[in-house]
């Protein structure tokens, strides 16, 4: 095997102790190799505070000069909240760093490899890339194309059904899925619904079974404002922000009423019944949301497909058929399309949760 793999295997498992609270930071694990001893490793945690090699460095139990240094990410060269990282590891001594890839933040991408080179640290990059990727999906998708990654998620039965006729749809899914959706609102940073599902399921949007964290932005597409006043998650601003986004077509005295309760509306283009999609994503960018999980219901599915703007697919099936003509599919609202023509989802894989079978694939061929 090769000796890179282990160390940098370690490294990532670190990485993901940070899940969800390094936002907007990436996920970085760093290990701490000398005469093939692990003498110290790391994990950055949440903004601010030291990076995973900071650590790996300061948590050495010998001196690092002449170690290795394995990283899934390639330090930092650039001030931030923290100074550089790449000046740390050359005036530590080390003489070799392993990085499974780039940091594709335009501030760095490729130039702490080069600086480490020019200082003379052996440098060696792309051990386990695709799992390092994977971890730091969104963080990556965001640096390189300027965009929020978009999650598109919805539980259903085996007929493709995400609601009954009268439009409920609590509970599909078992008790260890609805875990499992709230570990991902905790790695995310917004989450986002149409004004359908206020109205029939009022949720409250909130993150359960999972400590604090920075705040997720709880966002409902409403383009005539057909949200209830009293809806339930307008009782939870302190859980994070709630961003309702409509249009000209919204009655005046309700948008007055919803601010005076501190409800942020922001009015953007549309019609009576949609949004101007492109419009929020650039505000929801502008915001700082990197990552974003899409609920439903199933026209709102159906325009984030439709404007290509759907990243990711997660779909938890439970183990029932709820049939009927009236009954609520996963996508409406795209119109009929040659079989050539449909949604192609790449990559897919599936795993269980308890008694549901959790299927996931991406819209485009990479990241």
């Amino acid at each position: 095997m090769d000796r890179d793999v282990p160390y940098i295997k370690r490294a990532l498992r670190l990485a993901r102790r940070g899940m969800g609270t390094t936002n907007p930071n990436p996920m970085v694990g760093a290990v701490l190799v000398k005469n093939g001893r692990v003498i110290g490793e790391g994990y950055h945690r949440r903004p601010g505070e030291p990076h995973a090699e900071v650590l790996a460095i300061r948590n050495a139990t010998e001196d690092p000069k002449g170690a290795e240094l394995y990283l899934n990410l390639e330090p930092c060269c650039h001030y931030g909240r923290t100074p550089p990282c790449v000046d740390l590891i050359i005036s530590s001594g080390i003489k070799r760093v392993v990085a499974s890839i780039p940091d594709p933040n335009p501030l760095v991408n490729g130039r702490s490899f080069e600086k480490l080179r020019a200082a003379g640290v052996e440098v060696r990059v792309g051990v386990l890339s695709a799992e390092a990727t994977r971890l730091n999906e969104r963080f990556i998708y965001f640096m390189k194309r300027g965009k929020s990654f978009v999650l598109v998620k919805a539980a259903l039965t085996l007929d493709g059904k995400i609601a009954s006729a009268s439009g409920r749809s609590e509970w599909i899914t078992g008790e260890k899925a609805r875990r499992f959706v709230h570990r991902l609102r905790y790695q995310y940073d917004g989450i986002l619904v149409g004004a359908r599902t206020v109205i029939i399921d009022d949720p409250l949007l909130t993150i359960r079974y999972y400590p604090k964290r920075k705040p997720l932005f709880r966002i409902v597409l409403d383009a005539s404002l057909r949200v209830p006043e009293e809806a339930r998650l307008f009782s939870t601003k302190d859980e994070g922000p709630i961003l309702v986004f409509t249009t000209d077509a919204a009655p005046q005295d309700k948008v007055k009423r919803l601010q005076k309760k501190g409800i942020e509306l922001i009015i953007v283009k549309g019609s009576e019944r949609r949004v101007f999609l492109p419009e929020v994503m650039d505000v929801l960018k502008d915001r700082g949301v990197q990552s974003l999980i899409v609920e439903g219901g199933s026209e709102v599915i159906g325009s984030f497909l439709a404007a290509g703007l759907a990243v990711k697919l997660l779909l938890i099936y439970s183990p029932r058929i709820l049939g009927g003509e009236r009954a609520v599919p996963l996508v409406r609202g795209v119109g009929e399309r040659m079989m050539d023509e449909a949604f192609r989802v790449y990559h897919l894989s599936s795993f269980r949760l308890g008694e549901d079978l959790a299927v996931e694939g991406y819209f485009i061929p990479e990241v």
